[in-house]
C-alpha cells in the first residue's frame, strides 16, 4: 500500500473509532487530526470536508465490516433460524468490535446524520438493504428447504429481526451492559422456533 493511501485508511479508521466512541456531530476534524497525528492539509488532501470522510467511513470502513459480521455469517449454516439467533447472539456477546457502551455504529450514524445528510441516508439505506436481502433470501432458502414455514413472510420477519437488534443495542448502551441482552435473546430464540 502507498504512503498516501496508507495514511488515507489509518484517518478513517482512527476517524471511525472516534466517532463511534464521541458521536459524529461532536467529534470535530481538529480531534481526528489530533488522533491520526496528520496534519491539517494532508486530512484536506485526502477529504474536501468532514461529510466527505463520513461517507468514506460508511463505504470503506462499515461496509466491508458489515458484510463480514453481518452478512457472511447467515451463509456459514444450513438452517436459517439458527443462523439468524447464532447470528444476533454473536453480535451482541462474543463480537469485539462493537461495544455494549457505544451501541452500533450503523444505528448511530443512521439516528445521528441521515436526518440531516441525503447523501450519509442513501449510504446506510444502501447498506441495510444489502443486509436485509441477505437475509431475506436466506429465509426463502430456508422455506424451498422446508426449514420454514411455507407461510412466513420473509420482508416481515427481516424487519422485526433488525429492529429488534438495533432496539437492544441502544438498552444495552443505555445500561452500559451486557444483561439486557439475555431475555432478548430468549425471547428472539422463542420467536424464531414459532417459525419453524
Amino acid at each position: 500500500m502507498k504512503k498516501a493511501a496508507a495514511t488515507r485508511l489509518t484517518i478513517l479508521e482512527k476517524a471511525f473509532d472516534l466517532i463511534y466512541e464521541k458521536g459524529y456531530q461532536t467529534t470535530s476534524i481538529d480531534d481526528i487530526i489530533a488522533t491520526t497525528q496528520v496534519t491539517k492539509g494532508a486530512f484536506y488532501y485526502h477529504f474536501k470536508s468532514k461529510d466527505e470522510m463520513g461517507l468514506a467511513i460508511i463505504n470503506e470502513i462499515l461496509k466491508p465490516t458489515f458484510l463480514s459480521s453481518f452478512i457472511a455469517p447467515l451463509q456459514q449454516e444450513e438452517n436459517p433460524l439458527d443462523a439468524i439467533y447464532n447470528l444476533i447472539h454473536n453480535l451482541l456477546m462474543k463480537n469485539e468490535i462493537l461495544k455494549v457502551e457505544y451501541g452500533c455504529p450503523a444505528s448511530n450514524f443512521t439516528q445521528e446524520m441521515t436526518p440531516w445528510n441525503a447523501d450519509f441516508n442513501k449510504a446506510m439505506n444502501e447498506l441495510v438493504y444489502q443486509w436485509t436481502e441477505a437475509l431475506s433470501q436466506k429465509i426463502e432458502e430456508g422455506k424451498t428447504r422446508g426449514l420454514v414455514h411455507k407461510n412466513v413472510n420473509a420482508k416481515q420477519v427481516t424487519v422485526f429481526v433488525w429492529s429488534g437488534y438495533w432496539g437492544i443495542r441502544n438498552f444495552g448502551k443505555l445500561e452500559n451492559g451486557k444483561e439486557i441482552y439475555l431475555p432478548y435473546l430468549k425471547q428472539l430464540k422463542h420467536y424464531l422456533q414459532t417459525l419453524a
